[in-house]
């Protein structure tokens, strides 16, 4: 495996970040759990909780796509679809007021790196089971 590695590993790092920016808005705002009222650090939990719920099933089926041996262009599509997805959506979602369309385009390139890898894990599984040759 080679290509999934690369994406897991760089949505480790956004994922680090966004952690730190709800760390550092904790301290800013004094409020240890939940959020206080705090319009800003609600956004910063959100974005970071919105990429915890998508990231981790786009991985699964970046690797999985990987393991039945997809071709690597394919595979770093659907990364750099999710990864643009997942930065639109949370630079979007952490401005006040949202930039109109900016959430709304993370969360469709989200999809559609969602899509795309279910339906090359799919095609892939249902290639795997049909019969070869008289």
């Amino acid at each position: 495996m080679s290509v999934t590695p690369i994406y897991a590993g760089l949505f480790a790092l956004v994922y680090v970040v966004l952690s730190l920016r709800v760390i550092a808005a904790r301290r800013t705002v004094h409020v240890g759990l939940g959020d206080g009222g705090n319009t800003l650090l609600r956004r910063r939990q959100r974005v970071h909780g919105n990429f915890a719920e998508y990231v981790p099933m786009a991985i699964i089926l970046l690797a999985l796509a990987e393991a039945q041996a997809s071709p690597p262009w394919l595979l770093h599509l659907l990364g750099v679809v999710l990864l643009l997805g997942r930065v639109a959506h949370a630079w979007g979602v952490s401005q006040e007021p949202e930039p109109a369309g900016a959430r709304v385009l993370g969360m469709a390139l989200t999809f559609a790196a969602l899509i795309g890898g279910a339906a090359v894990n799919l095609a892939a599984a249902v290639a795997s089971h049909l019969p070869v040759g008289p």
